[in-house]
């Protein structure tokens, strides 16, 4: 099963909360209390967002977070990638491979291509729209979205 972790999705989930109020410096334990998560939880999940830029943190009596641009700049990459590194399906999916048969690997070539269109999908989403309600007409709101794809030849 492909997911990300946890921590990830608190991520989306505080970050959110900020894109609400996107002029208002919120402290971590009003992040909590508004996003229904645990204070340690997301004091946890500031930090890398913070260190990726996403974030401007701001220190005192009235310090606390904010979005550091407009949540219709930020994309699900971004927030993946602060959280969890850089997007790799595989180990092979990285520029710099370490794996002793990726010269002869037949399947290296489609998991790179799966990986970049997973990226190009989370690229394709912003914080702002994960708030919004879904634009999809009542017909096709229960049927699976087919994403068009073509293997690599070798």
């Amino acid at each position: 099963m492909l997911r990300v972790t946890r921590l990830t999705d608190y991520a989306t989930v505080v970050l959110t909360v900020l894109a609400t109020e996107p002029d208002r410096v919120l402290s971590a334990v009003e992040l909590a209390e508004r996003s229904g998560l645990e204070p340690p939880t997301v004091s946890k999940v500031l930090k890398p967002l913070a260190q990726a830029g996403l974030l401007e943190a701001f220190r005192g009596a009235h310090g606390g977070y904010r979005l550091s641009r407009p949540a219709s700049e930020i994309s699900l990459i971004a927030i993946v990638e602060a959280m969890e590194g850089p997007l790799a399906m595989t180990e092979c999916s990285l520029e710099d491979v370490s794996c002793g048969i990726a010269g002869q690997c037949g399947a290296r070539a489609n998991w790179r291509r799966i990986n970049d269109i997973v990226a190009d999908a989370l690229r394709g989403v912003s914080l702002a729209q994960m708030f919004e309600a879904p634009s999809q007409p009542e017909s096709e709101a229960g049927a699976p979205r087919r994403i068009p794809a073509r293997l690599a030849t070798v």
